[in-house]
């Protein structure tokens, strides 16, 4: 099969156990994500697991024909999908999106999770009008690093954080959504090469089937998401930065815009040399959630302690 065919999504009315399809509300290169509805009639975001390089689905069967070359790849993509939802459905965060249930059918699988309204952090700032606040950054991005330490505790990468990927609800919490693990797992098996990585929100370890991922390998993505921010544009991608590094940082760029600490964790974050990152979601929260520029400078504070002890310091 040609890896630029696009499967056919199941039709709207299908049924998938207790489900029913409505219509098709995305899709990508490893899934299609449907709007549904559960027997009560609540809505539901059901996503396939149906990777169009290994399997294609024609217009009048639900279950994809798959070529024996590309099957062990397919099943262990699907392990691994499997695997990711049995996972997912432990947790119960607000910043993390919630898998209701996941299931076996039509030769592949299945996750049933909750249908946020709102709008992607990508969508957010190409419609906003005029430079972010630091204010939002900060905050938001705290928030999401919540979720991500939730994810992390469980022993799970995301892999995939891009701001195409964090879900802004109507009241502004971010929720991480679309978990990139499992591309990861079929990329490092795929016999032609695949577009498993975001240029630009890709860390560098994640090239070339490397082995040494980890919490930093996320916080890359968190640091490329909040420059993609602030610029408005993707960051230059980590394997051409290997090559020769163009991207100008964000202490330069930015400089006298936003705080110099702000900036400065963002530089950090997107070390191209993963030990040189922050290398827990606990260490980089920690930096947001207290900048260094709105400490108390110790020199002012002694100044302090001597004015109200008076004789008790010496001077």
């Amino acid at each position: 099969m040609s890896p630029a065919q696009v499967n056919h999504p199941l039709p709207a009315g299908f049924r998938l156990e207790q489900y029913r399809i409505e219509r098709q509300i995305a899709s990508g290169g490893f899934s299609i994500v449907y709007l549904a509805y559960d027997a009560a009639e609540m809505p539901v975001a059901i996503k396939e697991f149906l990777p169009y390089s290994l399997a294609l689905r024609v217009a009048d069967s639900p279950e994809p024909v798959i070529d024996d070359i590309y099957r062990a790849t397919f099943n262990e993509g699907l392990r691994c999908f499997f695997e990711e939802g049995r996972t997912l459905a432990l947790l119960d965060h607000p910043n993390v999106v919630r898998v209701f249930n996941f299931f076996r059918a039509n030769g592949t699988a299945y996750l049933v999770m909750a249908y946020e309204r709102g709008r992607t952090l990508r969508e957010h700032i190409k419609r906003h009008s005029g430079p972010v606040t630091e204010s939002f950054l900060r905050r938001m991005f705290v928030h999401l690093l919540n979720g991500l330490r939730e994810v992390h505790s469980h022993k799970l990468l995301h892999l995939d954080i891009k701001p195409a990927n964090i879900f802004l609800r109507s009241n502004g919490m971010p929720v991480l959504l679309d978990f990139g693990a499992t591309r990861q797992i079929i990329g490092r098996d795929q016999p032609q090469p695949q577009a498993i990585h975001t240029p630009g929100f890709a860390a560098s370890e994640q090239y070339d089937g490397r082995t040494d991922l980890g919490p930093w390998t996320d916080i890359y993505g968190v640091g490329a998401s909040i420059y993609f921010c602030l610029a408005g544009a993707s960051p230059q991608a980590a394997d051409l930065r290997a090559r020769k590094d163009d991207l100008i940082p964000a202490a330069r760029r930015w400089k006298g815009q936003y705080s110099a600490d702000l900036l400065q964790t963002i530089d950090l974050c997107m070390r191209l040399d993963l030990l040189e990152r922050p290398q827990s979601v606990f260490s980089l929260q920690r930096k947001l959630s207290h900048p260094q520029d709105e400490l108390p400078n110790p020199a002012g504070l002694m100044s302090s302690l001597r004015y109200k002890l008076g004789a008790l310091l010496p001077k």
